[in-house]
């Protein structure tokens, strides 16, 4: 078998991925390539793994990253084959780099940025960034993706994640057509229309990633653990606008379902 025909996905994780939001591949990437791109972090940092007095903030926000592990990390032939799963073969660019990352430290100190949104994906020019929109269609995002760069147990800080709350949203959408809303309008009530969804947890060892619809409600959280949590979150981006004339995704299936079409 031709290997960016690698299976990655099988009908009930499509299914899965439909009804709840997201789908989790385990060795996804090679452990050693998330090591690598730990140091290149670290380095960036100014800090250590072997000195947690240098350990004062709860989180460093680090920017895109381009480095050859990060770029591997991304484009292995199993995420390949789950990308063209999800969004279909064709509809989506190859990760040409990596970010951003959120570099979490165990902390008693609020990290001030743990609060229930979405990633919005466009309009994103204007400074405020409670300004930025999302639309029905998901324009320019096909998935929100989470890599796993280090282990993260239930105490590091794992990013929080509501189960099916992407079909709320796709309902909220449905109304505003292209425009679509801006994270404030969406957030108003702090999401309360997904309060009721179970609330998982994207947990896993280095190399572990979670493909998620880009309508899924997620927050993170203060780490309570030992050692510091490198995880980044990019989308992936689609070739093009919404094309209705082509075959449904699964992640169009999802919107579709939700909103009785």
């Amino acid at each position: 078998m031709p290997e960016h025909h690698t299976p990655a996905l099988n009908n009930a994780d499509i299914s899965r991925f439909i009804t709840e939001g997201f789908v989790r591949i385990d060795n996804a990437f090679d452990p050693a390539t998330a090591a690598a791109a730990r140091d290149i972090l670290w380095a960036e940092m100014g800090l250590s793994p072997n000195d947690p007095s240098g350990w004062t903030q709860p989180v460093i926000r680090l920017g895109m990253h381009a480095q050859p592990p990060f770029v591997a990390a991304a484009n292995t032939p199993r995420l390949h084959a789950a990308y063209d799963a999800l969004v279909g073969e064709g509809r989506w660019i190859a990760p040409k780099a990596m970010g951003t990352f959120p570099v979490r430290f165990p902390s008693r100190d609020d990290p001030g940025d743990a609060g229930w949104h979405v990633d919005v994906s466009f309009g994103t020019d204007n400074p405020d960034f409670m300004q930025w929109r999302v639309n029905v269609v998901s324009r320019d995002r096909a998935l929100l993706m989470l890599f796993l760069f280090s282990d993260i147990s239930e105490k590091d800080a794992p990013t929080r994640i509501r189960a099916g709350s992407h079909l709320e949203i796709a309902r909220q959408l449905m109304p505003h057509g292209e425009a679509g809303l801006t994270l404030g309008e969406l957030a108003a009530d702090g999401f309360a229309s997904t309060a009721n969804c179970e609330e998982l947890l994207a947990t896993g060892p280095a190399g572990t990633v979670y493909l998620c619809h880009p309508f899924l409600v997620h927050a993170a959280q203060p780490h309570r653990g030992t050692a510091p949590r490198f995880m980044a979150q990019p989308p992936l981006l689609p070739t093009g606008p919404f094309n209705p004339a082509l075959p449904p995704s699964p992640v169009q299936i999802a919107i579709r379902e939700a909103c009785g079409l």
